[in-house]
């Protein structure tokens, strides 16, 4: 007896600004997020401001050398603390000039000795989980979340292997693409290939061996692995005697990062940030060792601008569109039992963990 057929999502999952503001206040604010690399904040009193789930965060170095996200907000009367990034020895609201310390806690403001029974101890900034994970600082807004290697189980060690100069790594360039669609459409799009051979004319040609492209849950870590061709043709020289340099491979991590390491260990990254229900802005990180001007990985970046990004965002972008037609029907996931590039399993995992974030 054959199994049913299992169908992509309802469009109301990424049309609904109902259902973006569950996520948002749910999944987005219940997952590790990309906060920065550790580089943006390498000295003690170094800070950086962002957005996450509709909250205003920053991570702060301090002087015991432990980076720590706050919300970014005084415990005062709310006024934000910083913008942008910097360094400080304090963090001082410009509203009042209430005081904070690196760590949090409240250290002074003006006229505090006169309020009768103020105990300043019990006022401090409202922390956020952090873990700097290979250098990269992620955050969760849940107090109560797993650690990152329970979620993301044997990518961390993986990585280190893939990429042994991980320590070293610097960001050189960010690459901001904004699309017009929903934050899952575009991560869908990434998370599988049964589009590539006909939208990626590089990828079908290229490096990688089309038919030997696979993606595989780990965790809640979507593993892409293949083997690699055509090396010669490559644009820079790779160092062949270590590990991995003549692989490919991918880790993304749900629900918005991936770690991508072509050959010769050259790390390269996708962060998400949703904006609404119809829009995202796509991050691609390139970084060299020690932060230092490379040709390599900005020729890279050029040519990947140029390629799969250009592509990607004709399709998604389409696909948005399409999702709000009334002529629209769910049709159903192409499962392979031997998985592989033409195969949409690893979609099913996807949509199976974008609905659980809904439904519950």
């Amino acid at each position: 007896m054959n199994k049913p057929l299992v169908h992509s999502l309802d469009a109301r999952y990424y049309t609904d600004p109902v259902i973006f503001e569950a996520e948002r206040t749910g999944v987005l604010s219940r997952t590790w997020q990309f906060a920065c690399h550790q580089s943006q904040v390498e000295n003690p009193g170094d800070y950086l401001a962002f957005e996450m789930a509709g909250e205003s965060l920053f991570c702060v170095k301090g002087r015991d050398g432990v980076i720590r996200t706050f919300y970014n907000v005084c415990q005062h009367r709310a006024h934000e603390l910083v913008t942008g990034s910097g360094n400080t020895r304090v963090v001082v609201c410009p509203y009042h000039a209430w005081t904070y310390e690196l760590t949090g806690g409240l250290r002074s403001g003006p006229n505090l000795k006169k309020v009768e029974g103020f105990d300043r101890s019990k006022v401090c900034l409202t922390e956020v989980r952090t873990e700097v994970f290979l250098g990269f600082v992620f955050v969760n807004l849940d107090p109560e979340a797993k650690p990152m290697d329970d979620w993301f189980p044997g990518a961390r060690a993986e990585l280190q292997d893939w990429v042994p100069h991980y320590e070293r790594l610097k960001p050189i360039e960010w690459v901001e693409i904004p699309e017009n669609c929903n934050w899952k459409v575009s991560v869908e799009n990434y998370s599988e290939c049964y589009h590539c051979s006909l939208n990626h004319p590089t990828f079908a040609t290229g490096v990688v061996k089309p038919e030997t492209y696979d993606i595989q849950p780990q965790g809640y870590c979507l593993r892409h692995t293949t083997e690699c061709q055509n090396l010669d043709s490559m644009t820079y020289a790779i160092d062949t005697s270590r590990a991995h340099a003549e692989e490919y491979s991918s880790w993304f991590l749900w629900p918005m990062f991936s770690f991508q390491v072509y050959p010769g260990n050259v790390l390269n990254t996708y962060h998400w940030r949703a904006v609404d229900a119809d829009h995202v802005v796509v991050w691609r990180g390139w970084y060299s060792i020690d932060g230092t001007d490379d040709e390599v990985v900005r020729r890279l970046s050029v040519q990947d601008r140029q390629t799969t990004v250009a592509e990607d965002i004709t399709l998604v972008e389409s696909v948005q569109r399409g999702l709000k037609s009334r002529g629209y029907v769910p049709g159903p996931l192409v499962l392979d039992p031997k998985c592989g590039v033409n195969s949409e399993h690893s979609i099913l995992h996807l949509q199976r963990w974008m609905r659980e974030a809904v439904d519950g």
